[in-house]
């Protein structure tokens, strides 16, 4: 319980840390604190409020949370892959494997999860959790629990397979000509 306490006030004086910082988000909530006389820490909290509850009655909410899962996550992927540092190219790597893996499985469950109210709050939630600059995020967990012992128990037969449908392609490639001019029976 203490442990839980000292996480719960670390996170909490990490945001307020945040909200403290300067950038446009923090500078309208500091011109809105001036004006209401309400902490911008409690002016967070209500937005966040408000949308989530947005985000589970609200129209729109799949595309909202994919945005959000896209869109952090590249910003941060282009200056890693800009950056001379190695470590954070491979941190937004394994974002981006859990993020397709995730959707894939998405893809196919998704008819039933989007029917529950709290679906797309959930998920961004864990689309957070998966981008979270901590050691113990979720794209590393799911990644060194589920997906890396996934691949390397399956490596030979994926790799496998690869070069056969490499070789089918390569076959009907030298069989065939596909150039548009074939297909349409004049040149282009």
């Amino acid at each position: 319980m203490a442990a839980l306490q000292k996480s719960m006030k670390t996170g909490l004086e990490n945001l307020e840390n945040w909200l403290e910082e300067k950038n446009y988000f923090t500078d309208a909530l500091g011109k809105v604190e001036e004006k209401t006389k309400v902490k911008k820490l409690y002016l967070f909290l209500g937005l966040v409020g408000v949308f989530s509850l947005y985000l589970i009655f609200g129209y729109g909410a799949d595309l909202i949370v994919t945005v959000l899962g896209f869109a952090y996550p590249a910003y941060q992927s282009v200056k890693a892959v800009e950056s001379v540092q190695k470590d954070d190219d491979t941190q937004w790597l394994i974002y981006w494997v859990v993020f397709a893996s995730f959707n894939i499985v998405e893809f196919f469950s998704d008819i039933l999860l989007s029917w529950f109210p709290l679906y797309f709050l959930t998920k961004l939630i864990f689309l957070g959790w998966c981008m979270a600059p901590v050691s113990w995020n979720g794209s590393d967990t799911l990644y060194q629990k589920v997906i890396k012992p996934f691949v390397l128990r399956h490596q030979s037969q994926i790799d496998s397979t690869l070069e056969k449908v490499g070789e089918k392609m390569d076959k009907y490639a030298k069989e065939g000509d596909f150039t548009i001019s074939n297909a349409t029976g004049r040149g282009i």
